[in-house]
C-alpha cells in the first residue's frame, strides 16, 4: 500500500527506534527521526550533555540506529572535528558527521567550540534543537530562552530577548545556515538534505517546544511549533552562500497581515501566564523589528 501524500517524500527506514526515553510530547525524537531519514542513515552522531543523552537511553544499548559519541557539555563541535579528521585519514568519505545540541550546549557553553569549527571550515553539520532552556537540568533560562517566559531561574520572567546564533553563524560566511522547525517536517528533511550535499559546516537552527519546560499538554507539541511560525515569532529562513531566502510558510509572512497575534501562541504556554499587556507589547515590537530587518535583507 503506496503511503499517502508528503509521506512518500521520506524513506520508510527509521533510525530513532521505539521504546526511547523522551518524554510523551517530546520533540527530540521527532526531529531527529526526519534528520536521520534525510541522511538515511549515514552519520555519525555527536550529543553534548542534554536531554537527548537521556532519550538514547543507557549503555550499552541505544534508541539511535546509528553510531552516537555521548560528549562534555562544551565539546560538541570540536569531537565533530577529530571525528571528521580520523574519517578523512581513513580515506572513509560516505559518513555525515553530525551534531545534535541543545540550546544550552550551543548558544551558551558550545558556542566557543563551534565558532572554531566553524572558522576551520569543517566539514560538520551541526543541528541545534531549541528547546528554549536547560530543559535537562531542571527548566533554567538559557540564552535561547525568550524575553517573559519563566522558568526556574526567572520565575518572574526573564528580561532579555532570545540570543541570534543563527546570524551568528551567518557572520562565521560558512556556506549554509537554516532555521526549522519540527511544525514542518519537510521543510527540516529538505534542508537537512541540502546541507548533506555541501562542503563546509552547515548550521541548522530547529525550534523545538517542550511540553515539559514550556507548560503545554504534551499533544500540542505540533500545535504550538506550528503557531511559533504562524505568529512570526519563529521565522523559516535559509542562507545558502550568503544568499538569505524565506522558505515554507514563512515565505508568505512578510505582510504582517498575513501573521496569527501572538497572543494565539503565547496561551498555549504556562510559562507566558504572568505576562502583562506591556510585556506582549514587548514581544510583539521585537517580532514586528526582526520582519523590518528581514525585509531589508531581502532588498539587498
Amino acid at each position: 500500500m503506496s503511503k499517502p501524500g508528503v509521506l512518500r517524500l521520506f524513506p520508510e527506514e527509521e533510525y530513532v527506534l521505539p521504546g526511547h526515553a523522551a518524554c510523551p510530547g517530546c520533540p527530540i525524537g521527532i526531529g531527529l527521526r526526519y534528520v536521520l531519514k534525510a541522511l538515511e542513515g549515514k552519520a555519525i552522531v555527536v550529543i553534548p550533555a542534554c536531554c537527548t543523552s537521556i532519550v538514547a537511553g543507557p549503555f550499552p544499548r541505544s534508541a539511535f540506529k546509528v553510531p552516537v559519541l555521548h560528549i562534555a557539555f562544551a565539546a560538541a563541535a570540536a569531537t565533530a572535528s577529530g571525528i571528521l579528521e580520523a574519517l578523512e585519514a581513513k580515506g572513509i568519505t560516505d559518513v555525515h558527521v553530525v551534531v545534535w545540541a541543545g540550546d544550552g550546549g550551543t548558544v551558551d557553553i558550545g558556542i566557543q567550540a563551534l565558532s572554531g569549527a566553524a572558522e576551520r571550515g569543517h566539514n560538520i553539520i551541526y543541528i541545534c534543537y531549541d528547546n528554549e532552556a536547560y530543559m535537562n537540568t531542571g527548566i533554567q533560562r538559557s540564552g535561547a530562552t525568550p524575553y517573559g517566559a519563566w522558568t526556574t531561574t526567572t520565575v518572574t520572567g526573564k528580561r532579555e530577548h532570545k540570543k541570534d546564533v543563527p546570524a551568528i553563524m551567518v557572520a562565521h560566511r560558512i556556506p549554509y545556515v537554516a532555521t526549522a522547525s519540527v511544525g514542518f517536517p519537510v521543510d527540516l528533511y529538505n534542508k537537512v538534505k541540502k546541507a548533506s550535499m555541501m562542503k563546509g559546516l552547515k548550521y541548522i537552527h530547529l525550534h523545538a517546544p517542550c511540553p515539559v519546560g514550556w507548560r503545554f499538554p504534551s499533544e500540542k507539541t505540533i500545535e504550538v511549533a506550528r503557531l511559533a511560525v504562524e505568529t512570526g515569532m519563529w521565522v523559516l529562513y535559509e542562507v545558502v552562500y550568503g544568499k538569505f531566502k524565506l522558505t515554507g510558510p514563512s515565505a508568505r509572512l512578510l505582510d504582517k497581515k498575513q501573521r496569527k497575534p501572538i497572543g494565539e501562541y503565547l496561551r498555549l504556554q504556562e510559562r507566558f501566564r504572568k505576562l502583562s499587556e506591556q510585556d506582549v507589547k514587548e514581544l510583539q515590537d521585537f517580532v514586528d523589528s526582526q520582519w523590518e530587518y528581514i525585509t531589508k535583507m531581502l532588498e539587498r
